[in-house]
């Protein structure tokens, strides 16, 4: 197994994504005296220039933060939430079914997913400005710089840009991305090539639009998006092509701070994010696990995977059920980690009996991102942001994608995820720090929308249970299982998988030898700090002395 790579005194700094260009623009800031939060807010915006699929200023996100100048915790969460001109009944009468991986559901002519219909107001741009305000330490337009520049003078089109370009989303329900970017004329022409079909890799693509889009945010605020002409522009754009989102949409979007979800696992404490998000997932699997002593196991053997894959089919049953958003849900989430609880689902796996999903269990959307950011100060900043499904739409002029988040909505009334004004969309993003005592040594986060929460929990197993470095832990062969299969992937043994299908188990494997989410973090232990970035994206972590 290899070891992790990056090793360095603890007074420095690190940052880790998975785009070089945007891990790179974090790191110089970091370099110059800059701070976590202005590192990590440099690099989402890059991303969202070099990675226009996944996220940008269209999007919502979350974030967790540490201050070691006051020992402060925050959780920031921009989730989206249905504009207020939508209705339950909306999509009723075109509703065909949940898409065959559960990402979402398909409607007739993709209304819920592609185009202007699709949109739900976007609060990232509110929670860069509220993490700014409240712990940045550079000046707002110099953290927007870099990705001007990217979006200028171009960027090239990397191994994972190329997958996501031309990845067969029809299969699963969905259309294609490729059917994404012929929508609007402005798509067309920054993505496509003369032939019609995305630009190959290695391409250089350029987008002087969002450059000038970029350049009025960094010079007028935020406000302009949200209150000022390029929200005008948005709206307009949006209800020519049939959207129903409005400029009271779009002035009442706003990213909110909450307080951690904190559990207690082995002696440490995991802080991550409460309902909506994904963190009530993160916290259930651990926490179950903790029922169990895993130190007369052998990693990754049979015994070992069923027990890891019946404590995700646990938590996700759970989730599905019982989480969504706490303004329109009681959602139990105390109930859900308390002693009683985890008892009864602990003594259901040791009687050998297997949980039922109601899941189709294919393989689901990952088009999503993350940065993990520790300064020399102590200052932590994790950080999930994404487009959710992208729509395809492209305000004429403006250079940048908007989300597709209706499409994760049930158009089915009377559901736990049915569509409400105003409601925010369940997620499975968990940025996580992990704190020995008052002391963080650990953060970690992923895209990879329902995989997120199993890779995530694995890769903290690995790390605190089983010893691993970071790089070592993010790089071990993982599993998912998110339905009554258990995927693995292609590094696990055809002996245990065998011994798995013995068990009654159906067992799928991935052809890749890296699967299941991408997951980004580092650890700062004494005197040392530890960068792990997933091969199966095109990151790195970076650090500055």
């Amino acid at each position: 197994m290899p070891r992790p790579v990056r090793r360095m005194p603890r007074s420095n700094a690190m940052i880790v994504a998975p785009q070089p260009e945007a891990v790179h623009a974090g790191a110089a800031v970091l370099a110059n005296g800059g701070n976590a939060m202005d590192a990590v807010l440099t690099c989402a915006f890059v991303q969202g220039v070099v990675d226009p699929l996944m996220c940008g200023i269209g999007g919502f996100g979350l974030m967790n933060v540490y201050d070691p100048a006051t020992g402060r915790q925050t959780i920031w969460s921009g989730l989206g939430g249905c504009p207020k001109a939508a209705t339950d009944t909306m999509w009723e009468d075109l509703y065909i079914g949940e898409t065959s991986d559960g990402f979402g559901h398909i409607t007739k002519g993709f209304v819920n997913e592609t185009g202007a219909t699709a949109v739900t107001p976007p609060p990232i741009l509110d929670l860069f400005r509220k993490a700014h305000a409240t712990y940045g330490s550079r000046d707002w337009a110099d953290l927007i710089a870099p990705a001007i520049a990217a979006a200028r003078d171009g960027w090239l089109v990397r191994p994972h840009n190329n997958t996501v370009f031309t990845q067969n989303e029809r299969k699963y329900g969905r259309m294609n991305y490729s059917e994404k970017l012929l929508l609007t004329e402005d798509g067309r022409r920054i993505y496509m090539d003369e032939d019609g079909a995305p630009k190959k890799m290695g391409a250089t693509i350029t987008n002087p639009d969002l450059a000038q889009t970029l350049d009025l945010i960094a010079r007028e605020g935020v406000d302009v998006f949200f209150n000022g002409p390029l929200g005008d522009h948005l709206v307009a754009e949006l209800a020519k092509n049939g959207g129903i989102l409005t400029k009271e949409d779009l002035t009442d979007c706003h990213a909110d701070e909450m307080e951690p979800l904190n559990i207690q696992y082995r002696g440490r404490r995991v802080s991550t994010v409460p309902a909506p998000g994904g963190g009530v997932y993160l916290a259930l699997a651990l926490k179950l696990l903790e029922q169990f002593d895993l130190s007369e196991m052998e990693y990754n053997s049979p015994e070992y995977l069923r027990l890891m894959a019946e404590v995700m089919k646990t938590a996700v049953r759970d989730r599905d059920n019982l989480v969504g958003d706490p303004r329109f849900l009681d959602v139990p989430t105390d109930k859900l980690l308390s002693d009683a609880h985890l008892a009864d689902c602990a003594a259901f796996i040791r009687s050998g009996q297997k949980v039922k999903s109601g899941r189709s269990g294919h393989l689901e959307s990952k088009h999503t991102t993350h940065v993990s950011c520790v300064d020399a100060n102590g200052m932590v900043v994790s950080m999930t942001h994404t487009l959710g499904n992208p729509s395809g739409f492209i305000a004429a002029n403006t250079g940048f994608m908007m989300n597709g988040a209706m499409s994760t909505f049930d158009p089915r009334p009377g559901h736990v995820q049915s569509i409400v004004p105003g409601k925010r969309r369940t997620s499975s993003m968990c940025p996580s720090i992990i704190f020995e005592g008052d002391t963080p040594v650990m953060t970690l986060g992923a895209p990879g929308a329902s995989w997120i929460g199993p890779a995530v929990f694995q890769v903290v197993v690995n790390a605190l249970d089983w010893g691993m470095g970071i790089q070592e832990a993010v790089m071990a062969p993982r599993m998912v299982a998110t339905s009554n299969v258990i995927d693995i992937s292609n590094r696990i043994s055809p002996m245990t998988e065998a011994a798995l299908v013995d068990l009654g188990y159906e067992v799928r494997r991935s052809p890749l030898s890296y699967a299941f989410a991408g997951v980004h973090g580092l650890t700062m232990w004494p005197d040392v700090v530890e960068g792990g970035a997933d091969p199966q994206r095109d990151g790195l972590a970076v650090g500055v002395h």
